[in-house]
């Protein structure tokens, strides 16, 4: 039997997603702007920063951060693993040199260099696209639920740029 990972003194209680209600998104609306728009966030000392774009007046990236597109028909719906983890987000960014956070770059296939910021124990990854000036833009973030795509993320992790 394994044993229950301990949870980083800094990380929040998650967001209860229990019941969901129409205030819900409000809610988290008010814990992202606390995050990302009150003050700036930084990785490793560079600026976190994302696409001021609105949809339905709120940031694009709040949506990325909070729901996930159905596949049929392709609208938005909310994503509870990642609504209920939101309130991480932006501790696991200013912690990301702790141990229990897995955070490294990785080339992608289009050269592009993508930042993962993943706290293994508790299945929650944010992406974040490395620019030149060593500056990130906040891309997403969501809970990691299959075991196919923590062994990928092994594998990226193994085969990050600096090691």
């Amino acid at each position: 039997m394994s044993e229950t990972p301990k949870k980083p003194s800094w990380l929040p209680e998650m967001f209860r997603v229990d019941p969901w209600t129409e205030k819900s998104f409000d809610i988290l609306y008010e814990i992202f702007k606390q995050s990302f728009i009150s003050s700036k966030a930084y990785y490793k000392g560079f600026v976190v920063w994302f696409f001021p774009e609105k949809e339905d007046s709120r940031e694009t990236i709040f949506w990325h951060l909070t729901t996930r597109e159905d596949k049929e028909s392709g609208v938005r719906l909310p994503d509870f693993r990642r609504c209920e983890r939101l309130p991480w987000a932006r501790p696991m960014i200013d912690n990301a040199n702790d141990p229990s956070v897995f955070a490294w770059d990785f080339e992608e296939g289009n050269g592009d260099i993508k930042t993962y910021v993943w706290l293994k124990d508790f299945d929650y990854l944010i992406i974040l696209k490395k620019y030149k000036d060593g500056q990130r833009r906040l891309i997403t973030s969501f809970w990691v639920e299959y075991q196919n795509f923590k062994e990928k993320l092994l594998k990226k992790y193994k085969n990050r740029l600096e090691k």
